[in-house]
This record gives structure tokens, sequence and C-alpha cells, in this order.
């Protein structure tokens, strides 16, 4: 059995979690609608306030964005993981700030402007953050409520 860690504090959970929002490349989303709870996993863009995905618009999980646009995303390894609760509104290319594109594919190694299937840029706007690596970190996990950074 192995010991964990002491628990981080809220500066050290914020510098750690804005670290891997910064550096990761890919998350899994997680939406419903009809049939159910659908998983998949995505690369995105991280802007500094918001995650850029994108996904065939008649997927499930694109169909699912555009008819609800509630959305939870999960970062990192099971013992120092993030969630992300957000809504999620779509953005067609030409909405896409000057650059966006261009940096989207440069993170992700995946440019969906360059696929003959029609795909779907979607916005997502946290409104919960909340991370922790072991149950000694399950209190203070929630690092964002309502749109904002604790602490």
């Amino acid at each position: 059995m192995t010991t964990a860690p002491p628990p981080r504090g809220l500066d050290d959970r914020l510098r750690d979690t804005r670290a891997r929002l910064e550096n990761d490349v890919d998350l899994w989303v997680s939406t419903s609608g009809s049939p159910g709870v659908h998983l998949i996993p995505l690369s995105y863009f991280w802007d500094g306030s918001a995650f850029l995905i994108s996904t065939p618009r008649a997927s499930v999980t694109g169909r699912n964005l555009l008819a609800d646009g509630q959305v939870r995303l999960g970062l990192g390894p099971t013992r120092d993981v993030v969630v992300v609760d957000g809504a999620a509104e779509p953005v067609e290319l030409a909405g896409l700030a000057p650059g966006t594109g261009d940096a989207f594919a440069a993170k992700t190694g995946f440019d969906p402007r360059e696929l003959d299937e029609p795909y779907q840029y979607f916005l997502i706007r946290p409104r919960r953050i909340q991370a922790w690596r072991e149950a000694n970190e399950l209190q203070g996990r929630t690092l964002m409520r309502d749109g904002r950074w604790l602490g």
C-alpha cells in the first residue's frame, strides 16, 4: 500500500490545474441526449478561459451539444483528475477569432478544416472545475464555481 502525499493547498491546485489545461492535448467529453450518455476522447485548445473542441456535426456528441450544450470534461489520469462542467456553444469557422483555427491545429495535430466531413467547432466555457489526486484532496476540490476561479 502506498502512502498518498499530503493534500495540496488551493494555490498549488490552481497552479497545477491551469498547467494541465494549458499543456494537455486530449480530454474526455461526456454529453447526454438520445440514445443516452455518450463519452468520447477529443483533442482541445485552451485559450485561457474556454476550451475549443471539434467533432463531426452529425456525430452523437455533435448532435447532443447542438441540442443541449451541457457538457462534462475529464482531464488527466484517475489519480490526478480535473473535472469540468460547462456549457458548449457552436462556433462556425468564420466565427473563430483570427488565428484560432491555426492555433487549434498546431496544438492538437488535427485540422478539421481539411476534412471532407463537416466538423463543428464548440467553445466550452467552464462553470465548475474540480481537481483532486487522492481521497485526501476531495475536500477543497472545487476550484471554479459559477465560472469564477476561487482563491
